[in-house]
This record gives structure tokens, C-alpha cells and sequence, in this order.
């Protein structure tokens, strides 16, 4: 069963030509994808797309989990991303005068459907995720702006599974993680992903981690806008 479909998808940013067109695509519940391309190819925009956080041109059609995002106000497209989708982005987009663990256990602040997946336990859960991203006890209670940039990252990365979303999304997730931390984020990632069932769609410019997805795309190949004569 395809989780996404995309039809006719075009983006242009305001007074700039046209950075998204996408005839077709789709991904299949559970795939883990790859997405490639070089700086301004547009990863970012359309990772912003799927998840509703910037609107498609009209005509063009975003359907997750059998939704319609186009169809959907601002407050539902944020509501809906709360509920199933678990964004790391590529600038962490933690709360500076949190702490660790605050920080982790937001979702399931905002979504009462992924709160309802850990209600026994929300902060054991917080705490199991931040272990296996190597964050020790005593940094659960910091503030997170007190933290390493690489140890931002790792909290950004517990804050987007935690609650089992449908959908992980990761821009960039890696990029600031040394080589023994990447290494757990990703055998973290994948874990949860397959006993979740999530689907994954991950960003990198780092291309030894391509050989452990299940599908990798150059976004210049299905990204009409990317295709040059």
C-alpha cells in the first residue's frame, strides 16, 4: 500500500521561477528512502511540502496516509503532522530554555494520538530513546541549549520518533554527528522504524549511507524542474 502520492506537484517560492515539478511518485507503508542531489536542488522545499509546513501551487496533489494535504487548512495540515509525522530537521528546531527531556516529550504534548502510544510510560520511553543516542542521565534534565551541537542533534532525533509516527523525516539528520554517534542514530533509526513499521524518507549529502536504504532517489530524476535538456 502506497503511503504517499504525489500527482502534477509544483512549488515555486514567491518571485523565484519554479523549484519543485513532479509528474508522479509514490512510497510504498514501511519503505526507507534515500532522497540525493546537490545544494538547491529543492530537498528541503519538497521535504517542506510533504509535511505541509509550506502549501503546493494549486493543481497539484499531496496524499499521506490516504489525506489530502491541499485540501486541508493550516491548522489541520499542523495537526496532522503532529499526529503522524516525525521531523528532524536540518536546523533541530528545539526549545532553547527547555530541557532534554522537555524538549523529547513535545509531540506528545501537541498530538494526543501519539501521546496515547507511550501513555503508561511517555518519559521511560523519552529516556530509553536517549540513552540509545548516547545522551547520559545527568544531560536529561540541561537545557538543551547547553548542549553539544551533536548532542542537539541527537535530542532533535529522540523528539521525532518518540510516540511511533507513521512517517520519520529526516533532513540532514546526520551532519553534525561524529562517526561513533552516527553510527547509533542510524542502527537506532532503522530499529525503531522497523518495529514501528514507519516509513522512512531520510536526506544526506553522505552517500555511504545509501547502501542501507531499501530505495535511493536522485531528486533531479523525478523532479522535472532538476531535469536539464
Amino acid at each position: 500500500m502506497n503511503i504517499l502520492e504525489l500527482d502534477n506537484l509544483t512549488y515555486s517560492w514567491p518571485k523565484q521561477q519554479l523549484s519543485i515539478d513532479i509528474q508522479h511518485f509514490s512510497l510504498l507503508q514501511g519503505q526507507k528512502l534515500f532522497i540525493k542531489g546537490p545544494s538547491g536542488s529543492g530537498k528541503s522545499t519538497l521535504l517542506n511540502l510533504l509535511t505541509g509546513i509550506i502549501v503546493a501551487n494549486p493543481g497539484s496533489s499531496i496524499k499521506l496516509l490516504g489525506q489530502q494535504l491541499c485540501e486541508l487548512s493550516g491548522a489541520d495540515r499542523d495537526k496532522f503532522r503532529a499526529d503522524h509525522i516525525g521531523y528532524i530537521f536540518q536546523q533541530f528546531n528545539l526549545i532553547p530554555y527547555l530541557s532534554v527531556i522537555e524538549n523529547v516529550l513535545l509531540p506528545c504534548r501537541f498530538s494526543d494520538t501519539r501521546a496515547d502510544k507511550v501513555a503508561t510510560a511517555p518519559r521511560q520511553q523519552a529516556r530509553k530513546l536517549l540513552r540509545k543516542l548516547k545522551l547520559s542521565d545527568s544531560d536529561i534534565a540541561t537545557p538543551v541549549s547547553a548542549l553539544s551541537i551533536g548532542q542537539q542533534q541527537r535530542v532533535a532525533v529522540a523528539r521525532a520518533l518518540i510516540g511511533s509516527p507513521e512517517l520519520i523525516i529526516a533532513d540532514e539528520p546526520s551532519s553534525a554527528l561524529d562517526h561513533d554517534n552516527r553510527s547509533a542514530f542510524i542502527e537506532l533509526l532503522m530499529q525503531e522504524c522497523q518495529s514501528s513499521g514507519a516509513t522512512l524518507i531520510f536526506v544526506s549529502h553522505d552517500p555511504s549511507l545509501e547502501p542501507l536504504f531499501d530505495r535511493s532517489v536522485l531528486l533531479q530524476d523525478i523532479n522535472r524542474q532538476g531535469i536539464r535538456p
